[in-house]
């Protein structure tokens, strides 16, 4: 057997999705296998000799750890999954021979072939959601420091591709540094939930109620067994198998969906402003092109985009499968979250560490944002024209401003003659025709996203109000 992917064709996970590899996911197998056998030696099951024997033979680090000495070959094993269908059934044996005699009957013990393929699953992705965040973390302190440095540079908002209304550069920071730590807790929270999977053939834990039938109270040793067994893969205590119940992975699979798309939103907006006509960003060093020597293009949102455009299909067929997860065990639909599920995992390891890299480097053409800020000659401030000059010289009036606008003439002239023809002297039009002093909140905003801090409800307001009285 080869590897058919190396990354030749997915430039945006190369270097850094070894976290989600066939190894890495065999080393989580061991892990869970030896995580059971030391978690029925803490319920008093397992004689301590095998417990240390397997822990020693099969490479354990600790509680939380893959297990990376194990020994077992990874090609010989893909190729024996073949014919049960899964990994462990042939991981098992090969387990049982690597360990001393004495110990061999108390590896899988009690489990069944789901309990730890989902475990490993849980293990490789609270794995690479660390790493996930990490990068989510650098890309946040990297929007952060955009968003103060041009707070208060003004630039044209556009809607529906057109020029709008006046912003900054900062507020654009800043909606994507929300948007970048919302996904973030999301994923944190999904990341902290990933429960370790126990419970035995038919999802009863009968096999456990068996092993502890000597017990004073076999019901509790089966419970001590499985928290010890996720205390022993740091994993969370499921509340109840989940073998059939797939929340696991849909809400860690929404949750990666959503961390996606906050840096592909991210990256539309670096392509589109860094286009050549645009010109008003640019990332630090941008890809080359084979054919044509002077082009910079912006290969980091490119990568990122193509992962935002992947990702919400991946997430689609998580929910497929556990919409389908039928009787006590699924006949296909477990089988299709194992490869869709890492591949959405690997395309969040990539997009998140390309959008720390490319908002750390982020470049902003202040001169480029001046000029497309002038380019409609004013007219972003036509909203405000509407607002302030239309209860005084009507609203014909000021569509006729922009009619003469739009033909090439000077705002401030056809202002000055509107509200000279209305009588109106004391407007200051200078003020009223400056981009600048048509940014709203802004600044408010662009601060209060930088300190983490929301505004004041009108409910909160009365409370602080009553707390100072």
């Amino acid at each position: 057997m080869t590897a058919i992917d190396d990354g030749l064709l997915s430039p945006l996970t190369v270097g850094t999705d070894a976290s989600v590899a066939d190894a890495s996911v065999l080393d989580a197998l061991v892990a869970a296998e030896v995580a059971l056998v030391r978690a029925l030696g803490t319920a008093g099951l397992a004689p301590a000799h095998a417990v240390d024997a397997v822990s020693d033979a099969l490479g354990w680090q600790g509680a939380g750890l893959p297990c990376l000495l194990h020994g077992i070959a990874l090609q010989p094993l893909a190729a024996a999954a073949v014919a049960g269908g899964n990994p462990v059934i042939p991981l098992v044996p090969a387990l049982r021979a690597a360990v001393p005699d004495a110990a061999r009957a108390w590896v899988h013990r009690g489990a069944t072939s789901q309990d730890i393929l989902d475990t490993a699953l849980m293990l490789t992705a609270r794995a690479a959601a660390d790493q996930a965040l990490h990068s989510l973390a650098a890309t946040e302190r990297a929007l952060s420091a955009l968003a103060v440095e041009h707070r208060d540079a003004v630039a044209a908002a556009r809607t529906l591709t057109q020029h709008a209304v006046p912003t900054t550069v900062g507020l654009r920071a800043a909606t994507w540094l929300r948007g970048v730590r919302r996904a973030a807790e999301r994923l944190a929270a999904a990341r902290a939930a990933l429960p370790a999977q126990l419970g035995g053939a038919g999802g009863t834990l009968a096999s456990f109620v068996e092993l502890a039938r000597d017990a004073v109270e076999p019901s509790g040793t089966v419970r001590t067994i499985v928290e010890a067994f996720a205390a022993e893969t740091g994993l969370a205590v499921p509340d109840a198998p989940w073998h059939v119940t797939r929340w696991p992975v849909t809400e860690l699979g929404d949750a990666l969906v959503q961390a996606i798309d906050a840096v592909g939103r991210i990256a539309t907006d670096v392509a589109t402003l860094s286009r050549t006509e645009i010109g008003e960003l640019a990332e630090g060093s941008g890809g080359g092109s084979s054919a044509m020597p002077q082009k910079q293009n912006p290969a980091a949102a490119v990568l990122i985009r193509s992962a935002a455009l992947r990702a919400p299909q991946l997430g689609a067929t998580l929910h497929l499968a556990s919409a389908l997860a039928g009787d006590e065990r699924p006949d296909g639909a477990w089988h299709a979250e194992w490869p869709t599920l890492r591949e959405l995992l690997r395309l969040a390891l990539g997009a998140t560490a390309h959008a720390a890299s490319m908002t750390a480097g982020l470049r902003v053409d202040l001169d480029a944002v001046a000029r497309n800020l002038g380019a409609t000659r004013g007219l972003l401030v036509a909203e405000r024209l509407s607002l302030a000059l239309g209860p005084i010289i009507g609203a014909d009036a000021v569509r006729a401003i922009v009619g003469s606008v739009a033909a090439g003439g000077d705002l401030a002239h056809a202002v000055r003659a509107a509200l000279a023809e209305a009588g109106a002297a004391d407007v200051d039009v200078e003020r009223l025709i400056d981009p600048q002093e048509y940014t709203g909140l802004a600044g408010g905003l662009v601060d209060e996203a930088v300190s983490g801090t929301r505004p004041a409800t009108p409910s909160t307001r009365h409370d602080r109000q009553q707390e100072a009285e």
